[in-house]
C-alpha cells in the first residue's frame, strides 16, 4: 500500500497525485509499486529485495543520482511458547527533494510528538529513525521488566520454562545490539555525507540528537545483555538447589516414617494385642500412637541437627 504526503505548514498532509507528493510511504508494497520506486529513485532491483530480508547488514549507498538506505528497525513483540524480540529492515530511499520509505513487513506511525514539526522530506527520513530508536528502547523497557519477572519466579522454581525463557530474551538482547551498533555506524556516516545531502542545520542538529539517543540504547542493550548473560550460570544453579531442598525434604521424610512404619506393622498385628491384652485396646493404642509421634519427631529434630551441623562445618570450611 502506497500513501503520499506533502508538507504544508510543517505538517504532512495526504496528497492523491504523485506529482504534488514529497513524501512516499510503501507498506508491504505490490509488484507495481516495486516497479514505480525502482524507476522514481533509480534503485537496483537487489536493493530493493534485501530489504525483504531480515538479516541484512545496514548500508548507506550514495550517489549524484540518489541515495538508498538499509536500517534495522525492532520488530512487535510475538507471544507463544516464548516470548521473541526480532528485528527487520526498513528502506529508505532519497532523490531529487523526494523521500520513500519502504516497510515490509507491517506498518510505520508518521503520528506523534516526533511528527509534529516537519519541515522537509529528510527531515521526515530522520523523525522516522528517531521513532524507531525510541522503539528499541521502549522494548529494552520490557525486556527488563519481564527479566525481573522471571528471576521471581526462578527463585521458587524447579523446571527449566523459565529459564528457556531469559535464554530467549538473551538471544533478542544480542540482536538488538548488533542492530543498534550497525545503525550507529549508518548514523554517523549519513552526518559525514551532511553537505553533500544538503541537510540543514537544523536538520544536522537533529541527526547528532538521533545518534546520541541510539549509542545510549546500544549501551543499554550491551549492559542488559551482559548481565543476563553472566547471571544465567547462577540462575540455572537456583533451580539445581531448588530440586536439591526438595529432595532433601523427602528424604526426610522418608527416614523419619521407616522406623514408624515398623511400629504399626508391629502394632497392627495380632501379637501387639496379646501383649496388652490386660489394658484396654483404646489405652494400648493410644499409647501406641503417641510413641510414634514421639519417635518421629525425635528422628526429625535428629536428622535435623546433623544436618545443620554438616552445614556449619562446610561454611567454616
Amino acid at each position: 500500500m502506497k500513501t503520499t504526503y506533502s508538507i504544508q505548514a510543517e505538517q504532512l498532509v495526504p496528497v492523491e497525485s504523485a506529482e504534488a507528493a514529497s513524501i512516499f510511504v510503501y507498506e508491504q508494497p505490490t509488484e507495481q509499486e516495486k516497479a514505480e520506486l525502482l524507476t522514481m529513485f533509480w534503485l537496483d532491483s537487489v536493493d530493493l529485495e534485501s530489504v525483504y530480508d531480515p538479516d541484512e547488514v545496514p548500508r548507506i549507498e550514495y550517489s549524484p543520482e540518489g541515495t538508498f538506505v538499509i536500517w534495522k528497525v525492532a520488530e512487535n513483540i510475538t507471544h507463544g511458547q516464548t516470548i521473541q524480540f526480532e528485528v527487520s529492515s526498513l528502506g529508505f530511499a532519497f532523490k531529487d527533494g523526494k523521500a520513500a520509505v519502504i516497510v515490509p513487513h507491517g506498518q510505520i506511525a508518521t503520528t506523534g510528538r516526533e511528527f509534529r514539526r516537519v519541515t522537509s522530506p529528510m527531515d521526515f527520513v530522520l523523525r522516522v529513525i528517531l521513532n524507531t530508536i525510541h522503539h528499541y528502547q521502549g522494548h529494552l523497557k520490557g525486556i527488563k521488566a519481564i527479566s525481573g519477572e522471571l528471576e521471581a519466579k526462578i527463585a521458587s522454581s524447579m523446571e527449566n520454562k523459565y529459564l528457556l525463557l531469559m535464554f530467549t530474551l538473551g538471544e533478542s538482547l544480542v540482536y538488538y545490539h548488533n542492530a543498534l551498533e550497525a545503525n550507529t555506524a549508518i548514523l554517523i556516516k549519513l552526518r559525514g555525507l551532511a553537505e553533500r545531502l544538503r541537510l540543514t542545520p537544523d536538520e544536522v542538529e537533529f541527526l547528532d540528537d538521533a545518534i546520541i539517543e541510539n549509542q545510549q540504547a546500544a549501551k543499554q542493550a550491551n549492559i542488559y545483555s551482559r548481565v543476563l548473560s553472566g547471571l544465567m550460570d547462577a540462575r540455572g544453579s537456583i533451580i539445581n538447589n531448588n530440586v536439591n531442598v526438595l529432595l532433601r525434604n523427602l528424604t526426610v521424610i522418608n527416614v523419619v516414617f521407616l522406623p514408624l512404619n515398623l511400629i504399626a506393622s508391629i502394632g497392627g498385628m495380632s501379637e501387639y494385642s496379646m501383649m496388652t491384652e490386660g489394658i484396654d485396646w483404646r489405652v494400648s493404642y493410644g499409647l501406641l500412637m503417641l510413641a510414634m509421634v514421639v519417635l518421629g519427631w525425635l528422628t526429625w529434630r535428629g536428622l535435623n541437627r546433623v544436618m545443620e551441623r554438616r552445614q556449619n562445618n562446610r561454611d567454616k570450611k
